[in-house]
C-alpha cells in the first residue's frame, strides 16, 4: 500500500513539475523570445515528425472513408443502371414487337384495300397443328363475328384457305397447303384453268403442285400469276395464290402439270382476314361438263399418286 501511495506521490509531483515548466515556457515566450528560441527549435525538431505522422495518418484514414463512400455510391448507381438497363432492355422488346405487329397489320390493311369489294374481319391465330407449317389451324372469331363454314380465308397478299368449322368464337381453318386441299384456279394473264393441290411434303421445297393446266396456245410461262378461278365452287374469283416456278407438259400432251411457289407464307402466319361473303356457286346446264373435268382431274391425280406415292388431296373446291 505504502508502495502505491508512493508512486501516485511521484506522478503528482512530476505532474506539478511539468505543469510548472509549462507556465514558466509560456510566461518566458512574453518576456523575451530569445531565451525560449532554443527551446522552440528543440521542441519543432522533436514533434514536427510526430505531427507529420498524425497528419499523414489522418490523411490516410480520410481518403480511406471516403474510398468506402465512393465504392458504396458506385455500387447504388451501379444498381440503378442495371435495373434502367433491364427497364429499356423491356420496353426495346416490346417496342420490335409492335414494329413487327404494326407491318403486319399494315400488310392486313393493304390486303384489305386489294380485295376492297369484299366485306371482312380480322383474326388472330391461337392454336395450330402440330408441325412447322399452318395447314390446319384455329382462329379467334367465329359465328357471333359473322363468319361461317366455306368463307375463304386471306393474308400476306394472298388465298391462306378455307374455313371448315365454326364456333360461337373461334373457326378452324384449312390452308391451300394441306393434303386435303384442291383449288380451281387459272392462269390471270390467259385465264386457263388449272387445278392446285396441296402437298405437306413438297411446301417443305415451297411449293405447291399445279394439274391438268389447259395451255393450248403454250401462252403461259414461268412467273405468270395464279388466282382462284371464277368456276371454283367455294372460293371467291380472282384471290391471288401463287406465281408458277416450273411448268411441263403431260403425257396426253393436252395439258400441263408443274409447281406454283404460293405467295402466303405459310409457316409464319399469325393474324389472317375473313372474307365475309360465302361463293353463290349455282351449277349451270354445263355443269355436266365442269364435273367430268374435275372427274378427269382426279383419275390423273390418282395415277400421279400412284407413280410418285404421294397424295395430293381428295376433291376440288
Amino acid at each position: 500500500m505504502k508502495k502505491n501511495a508512493n508512486e501516485n506521490l511521484k506522478n503528482k509531483y512530476l505532474l506539478i513539475g511539468l505543469s510548472v515548466f509549462c507556465v514558466l515556457l509560456i510566461g518566458l515566450s512574453f518576456v523575451n523570445s530569445d531565451i525560449v528560441a532554443p527551446i522552440k527549435q528543440v521542441t519543432g525538431y522533436l514533434v514536427t515528425p510526430v505531427q507529420k505522422g498524425i497528419n499523414s495518418f489522418g490523411t490516410w484514414l480520410s481518403g480511406l472513408t471516403d474510398n468506402f463512400e465512393d465504392a458504396e455510391t458506385l455500387r447504388e448507381e451501379n444498381a440503378s443502371l442495371k435495373e434502367q438497363v433491364a427497364t429499356l432492355t423491356e420496353e426495346n422488346s416490346l417496342l420490335v414487337q409492335e414494329h413487327e405487329e404494326l407491318e403486319r397489320l399494315r400488310e392486313l390493311y393493304d390486303l384489305d384495300e386489294q380485295y376492297s369489294s369484299y366485306e371482312k374481319v380480322g383474326a388472330n391465330i391461337i392454336a395450330k397443328e402440330s408441325g412447322n407449317w399452318f395447314d390446319i389451324f384455329t382462329i379467334d372469331k367465329g359465328s357471333n363475328d359473322g363468319i361461317e363454314v366455306d368463307m375463304n380465308v386471306i393474308a400476306d397478299g394472298g388465298l391462306v384457305g378455307i374455313v371448315t368449322e365454326v364456333g360461337a368464337n373461334w373457326a378452324t381453318v384449312r390452308s391451300i397447303i394441306d393434303d386435303e386441299s384442291n383449288v380451281s384456279a387459272m392462269v390471270s394473264t390467259t385465264s386457263d384453268q388449272c387445278i392446285i393441290a396441296g402437298n405437306l411434303t413438297l411446301i417443305d421445297e415451297g411449293s405447291l403442285e399445279l394439274f391438268q393446266l389447259t395451255d393450248t396456245e403454250n401462252a403461259v410461262h414461268v412467273g405468270d400469276k395464279v388466282v382462284t378461278s371464277y368456276i371454283s365452287e367455294k372460293y371467291l374469283p380472282g384471290i391471288l395464290i401463287g406465281y408458277i416456278s416450273e411448268l411441263n407438259n403431260d403425257s396426253n400432251n393436252l395439258t400441263k402439270s408443274g409447281y406454283v411457289t404460293p405467295v402466303v407464307d405459310f409457316r409464319h402466319l399469325q393474324e389472317v382476314l375473313v372474307i365475309l361473303e360465302l361463293k353463290d356457286y349455282t351449277p349451270s346446264t354445263s355443269s355436266e361438263s365442269v364435273d367430268s373435268t374435275e372427274e378427269e382431274v382426279q383419275t390423273e391425280l390418282t395415277e400421279t399418286e400412284s407413280e410418285s406415292e404421294t397424295e395430293p388431296g381428295s376433291g376440288t373446291e
